[in-house]
């Protein structure tokens, strides 16, 4: 899909979905990593991440247009467009936006963290980054610290 596409999807999607006109441009941005789309207040233009579409294909990616239409639409009337609010929410609910989009990082299955214990009160510390035990002390009760184990948790 190029981005002429891509603009009169946007433009066919808020006309079906919301039965108004979508007067912005609507591009793919190289440099989203992590979102499916984003929204610009001052200018009104949509961002949208092309891997959404590749990875998950056109269902998930119509429901990140739905998505940042409802920011759209709703931040020109001058309504609730933000996440939080429930103008926003019954919105994306009425049109069958999606809410989060699918992860795309590919990597981040596991995590590494150092577990501590202190000789004093008896407590365990969980810390991504080892240190010096020798140098530092319990926040708690100032007591010395051991290092027990360096664990790693698998997410799915």
């Amino acid at each position: 899909m190029n981005q002429i596409e891509l603009q009169q999807l946007v433009e066919r999607v808020s006309l079906e979905y919301f039965s108004k006109a979508f007067k912005h441009q609507a591009t793919f941005n190289s440099r989203l990593k992590t979102t499916g789309g984003r929204y610009h207040l001052s200018s009104h233009n949509l961002d949208f991440n092309l891997q959404v579409l590749e990875t998950f294909g056109m269902t998930e990616f119509l429901g990140v247009i739905k998505h940042e239409l409802c920011h759209y639409h709703l931040h020109l009337e001058g309504r609730g467009y933000q996440h939080k609010d429930a103008e926003f929410k019954n919105l994306l609910l009425a049109v069958g936006g999606s809410r989060f989009v699918q992860s795309l990082r590919k990597n981040e299955s596991k995590k590494a963290y150092w577990v501590y214990y202190c000789q004093h009160c008896q407590s365990k510390l969980y810390r991504q980054r080892r240190f010096d035990i020798n140098k530092y002390v319990c926040g708690s009760c100032k007591g010395r610290l051991t290092l027990l184990e360096k664990r790693v948790e698998i997410r799915c």
